[in-house]
């Protein structure tokens, strides 16, 4: 992941992904490590093949899943990477698929969110000022709205308690995340 995605920013968002994929394992009771993998990894080809043009089979994320599955990945993981992208035209069939697209774009959001704080911390981000945020559509415009409120649906949960989900995750990591705040706030 590191060597394929120098951008700070983009390695953050793979880490929050990988941490409400940890969290969404723990929840329904599957494998943790091979849900956290999935979110680590969804978009390390994403620097190197962002596809603007939405190509189904060339570019991300079917350039990342052709070395992922190279390396061994299990295709579980490999079919989840694929449909986290609607244009790939990879149906989100499995629980984890579904988990991995829910988060996503979320993840994205919080951060945002986060970070326009007072506190720059998502340690006292609550789900209503995220819902409050998804509303104004100037903030955070890379962020599909439609995208979050599907993702939740897909994934049979209630969107207070899957923002909620989320940004405990986030809150679990988030040193890591460059989210824990400034020692001045």
């Amino acid at each position: 992941m590191e060597e394929w995605t120098p951008s700070d920013s983009l390695r953050k968002h793979m880490l929050a992904v990988e941490g409400a994929m940890r969290a969404y394992a723990t929840h329904f009771k599957e494998d943790v490590e091979r849900w956290g993998l999935t979110g680590l990894m969804h978009d390390f080809d994403y620097e190197r093949f962002p596809n603007n043009a939405h190509s189904a089979d060339s570019e991300h994320p079917a350039e990342g899943v052709r070395v992922l599955r190279s390396l061994g990945y299990p295709e579980d993981v490999l079919h989840a990477i694929l449909g986290h992208a609607d244009y790939s035209g990879v149906p989100r069939d499995a629980l984890m698929s579904k988990a991995l697209y829910a988060v996503d774009e979320l993840a994205g959001l919080c951060t945002a969110c986060a970070l326009v704080r007072p506190s720059r911390s998502v340690n006292d981000l609550e789900p209503s000022s995220v819902k409050k945020k998804m509303k104004d559509k100037a903030f955070a415009r890379g962020v599909n709205r439609d995208d979050v409120l599907r993702g939740a649906t897909e994934l049979g949960v209630e969107l207070d308690a899957h923002i909620a989900l989320v940004i405990r995750s986030m809150r679990d990591r988030a040193d890591l995340l460059g989210l824990a705040g400034s020692a001045a706030s």
